[in-house]
């Protein structure tokens, strides 16, 4: 599973690297970046697919059709192997993909002890990748709109599998079009996702201050 992340550059550098705007209004409501400590209900940056914009949207799926937005806590992984099969996913995978982008995700490897040591896990030099995701539109109850998102889960590649046996559906910017690209069927596009080489990955331990989501500083990122 996916349940922490980290997003360390700002909303201007993220306009420029991927040539896309954000809504003013967007900016002043929702969670500023940079953010080391990203979690499951923080507002972050999502390119949807045939957007020319960034949405601001809630981690953690909330279906259409859910009565209380609760239901988003049990949502912020979907299962690549088993996406299709899911009644609160299926509409989504056909329309509402999405990419969101990170520079690093968290996991905790459990040891012989029983303790659990966290990882900082991501691309060479932590550069900005994208985790492939589905989103969803929520109208509560009393009227607001909601925007949420999940994120796509795969089996680790071998680089990983000693820290933990899932890790999110990486894409290196640029090859996102595919996932995006709504003629698609659903599995043609899962299908797209490859698994990176080992040498596209890259961890190092961080400090156990990042297992408390009210910790958010630069000192979170830094290996120990």
């Amino acid at each position: 599973m996916c349940g922490r992340g980290s997003l360390t550059i700002n909303e201007k550098q993220l306009e420029l690297k991927f040539g896309k705007d954000f809504y003013s209004e967007d900016l002043e409501r929702y969670n500023p970046l940079p953010n080391y400590n990203v979690a499951p209900s923080h507002h972050l940056p999502v390119i949807k697919a045939a957007s020319d914009h960034f949405d601001y949207m809630r981690w953690g799926l909330i279906p259409f059709w859910a009565k209380d937005m609760k239901i988003g806590y049990k949502m912020i992984n979907a299962r690549k192997e088993t996406v299709l099969e899911k009644n609160a996913y299926k509409k989504a995978a056909v329309a509402q993909r999405c990419v969101v982008p990170f520079d690093g995700f968290y996991e905790w490897k459990k040891n012989t002890d029983g303790t659990k040591t966290p990882y900082r896990i991501g691309l060479p030099n932590f550069e900005i990748f994208l985790i492939a995701g589905l989103w969803e539109k929520w109208n509560s109850p009393d009227g607001e709109q909601i925007l949420s998102f999940t994120l796509i889960t795969q089996k680790p590649t071998d680089k990983l599998s000693h820290i933990h046996d899932r890790m999110p559906a990486l894409i290196i910017p640029g090859e996102e079009h595919t996932w995006l690209d709504l003629s698609l069927a659903p599995q043609d596009a899962l299908d797209s996702i490859r698994p990176l080489e080992g040498d596209e990955i890259t961890y190092h331990e961080v400090s156990s201050k990042v297992g408390n989501v009210r910790n958010n500083s630069s000192e979170l990122i830094q290996e120990v």
